[in-house]
């Protein structure tokens, strides 16, 4: 009995090994074929050194446990480094939505999904950039690919302009419009606008300017 459970332990750890090696493959994987179609679109690729060309690669992150932070904002638990999900936006946290005269947090309800796709799961991210302290970047869990996308998907993000632009994440926002999934059976403030506008108030209050 004991060595039949010795076999078990070693197999649900392997089983998880092989899950996250996994998720960190779908990571890369998604990345790659946007890289692909941004180099069919501009094929002039700078290089460091004149005469040498060399691809631009992605740095991925070690397997995340994460706390999120508001729709597509998380923190790594173990370091606190705070990641932004790459050429994605949702609602702010106070944003709300109307569907005909009934208004809905949209803000809420982008990250409750996105607590949903991460509780208790491995993220792996790969990093675009950084800027501000915030860590731009594609990421997966064990059960979304992209995790962007999938938010995309549902219809609880909107795409954001970003070069060289991610035609796959334009595609399944319009889709999601066509279909009105989410946010697009409603009337609702682009989220960039809302924050902005919310913003405003506060300088003036401030004694600041807008």
């Amino acid at each position: 009995m004991i060595a039949v459970g010795k076999i078990g332990r070693r197999a649900r750890v392997a089983s998880l090994l092989l899950r996250i090696a996994c998720l960190g493959a779908a990571v890369l994987v998604a990345i790659a074929a946007d890289m692909v179609a941004a180099a069919e679109a501009d094929p002039a690729v700078p290089s460091e050194q004149p005469g040498f060309y060399s691809p631009k690669g992605s740095q991925q992150s070690p397997p995340l446990r994460v706390e999120v932070i508001e729709g597509v904002t998380f923190r790594d638990i173990e370091n606190g480094d705070v990641y932004r999900l790459y050429g994605v936006d949702a609602c702010a946290q106070a944003q709300r939505a109307t569907l005909g005269r009934q208004p809905w947090p949209c803000g809420v309800m982008a990250t409750a999904w996105l607590v949903s796709a991460t509780l208790g799961k491995w993220v792996a991210c790969a990093k675009i950039h950084e800027s501000g302290g915030v860590i731009q970047a594609r990421c997966a869990s064990s059960q979304h690919g992209d995790l962007g996308a999938a938010m995309l998907r549902e219809g609880l993000a909107v795409a954001i302009p970003v070069e060289p632009p991610l035609r796959t994440y334009a595609a399944l926002e319009q889709d999601a419009r066509k279909a009105y999934r989410g946010i697009w059976a409603s009337r609702f403030q682009m989220p960039g606008e809302f924050r902005r506008s919310a913003a405003v108030p506060a300088a003036k209050v401030e004694g600041g300017r807008p």
